[in-house]
């Protein structure tokens, strides 16, 4: 799942953004609503974590800009403010999610997965696939009855390939949703976590290697 977090705290930011990480999200940070247009017209999110009260651009700015375009992208904003106006008025905005801070880091979580999965084809909660049952919302992989240890972004292409439903997936697009802005776009990162994956997941394999075009379970 690709997330951007716009926050112009910058502490409450890089705090949000390495919690999401640690549950195996590729997460960008902006602080400003320009920097935020700026990265929604050339990244695909899945969702997008948008403090309401943002210098240069204002956060319902940001949102009406999500809304028409008509992007997939779900928002879920943030405020200091617990007012019920307020969170009526941000959801008539557009915005899909409304949470007033300060909040529970789980729950946050726990929105950002559900809206993440409103961002595509509705799939259950648990995946399941060639003998492989995924739980992102435990962060638990199972094949076969075995309990199978995965680190963040091992756990991030799994779930990219199995969200995919047999369809194949381009290195380019597991480095979209896998890996933040950050990632050189040349490096073998995919390859080398692809490798590392199939270890892991042991024999026989289920990862399919389609010269040329990429990956599929």
């Amino acid at each position: 799942m690709r997330v951007l977090v716009v926050e112009d705290e910058q502490l409450l930011a890089e705090a949000v953004a390495t919690g999401l990480r640690r549950e195996a999200m590729a997460v960008d940070v902006v602080y400003d609503g320009e920097a935020a247009l700026q990265r929604i017209a050339v990244n695909d999110y899945d969702v997008v974590v948008l403090d309401r009260d943002l210098p240069l651009v204002h956060g319902d700015d940001v949102c009406r800009s999500v809304v028409d375009q008509g992007l997939a992208t779900r928002v879920i904003m943030l405020t200091a403010s617990g007012d019920i106006s307020d969170r009526v008025e941000g959801l008539e905005i557009g915005a899909d999610d409304y949470l007033p801070k300060p909040f529970a880091f789980s729950e946050l979580v726990a929105r950002v997965r559900a809206l993440g999965r409103r961002a595509t084809v509705p799939l259950p909660p648990v995946l399941e696939r060639a003998g492989i049952s995924l739980d992102p919302g435990r962060r638990e992989v199972i094949r076969d009855g075995r309990t199978v240890q995965l680190a963040p972004k091992e756990f991030a292409v799994l779930e990219v390939l199995m969200r995919a439903g047999g369809a194949v997936v381009s290195a380019e697009q597991l480095l979209e949703k896998a890996w933040d802005e950050h990632t050189d776009p040349f490096t073998n990162v995919v390859r080398v976590t692809v490798m590392t994956l199939r270890r892991k997941l042991g024999d026989p394999p289920v990862i399919v290697t389609v010269p040329g075009s990429g990956y599929r379970i």
